[in-house]
């Protein structure tokens, strides 16, 4: 996939979330946070599940971030701020009715045996 990453990073998709996505595995919270949002334009949702904590995945089922992912036309991710266990973005969308939407979250992440997961978010 020679295209450009849809998380702003401006690399290739092949040199940037690609491998996370495939590998199921990100060396930082903001690289799973990019690969996430990545994931949600390829509705890539078994990534999205399995990346989410232990704890988590009980709220959510696969075929409920799918029909998400597909519902919305992801237009832009903008990072704002990112520590060590979290990053504060904005995701720009168009809903299913063509209205335009920013969902913006500081999300948390955490690192269990060498994998990082996503642990909750908050809106902003």
């Amino acid at each position: 996939m020679n295209k450009q990453c849809p998380c702003g990073s401006q690399k290739e998709m092949a040199d940037c979330c690609l491998p996370y996505i495939r590998t199921y595995s990100a060396p930082t919270a903001e690289a799973l946070m990019r690969s996430r949002y990545t994931a949600f334009t390829l509705h890539e949702a078994d990534y999205l599940f399995q990346t989410t904590s232990l704890a988590e995945r009980r709220f959510t089922s696969k075929k409920e971030i799918l029909d998400w992912a597909k519902q919305n036309t992801w237009l832009k991710l903008e990072v704002l701020e990112s520590t060590a266990t979290t990053v504060t973005f904005k995701a720009y969308f168009l809903d299913a009715q063509g209205q335009s939407q920013v969902h913006h979250e500081k999300s948390t992440f955490k690192e269990v045996q060498g994998k990082w997961f996503y642990v909750k978010g908050r809106f902003l």
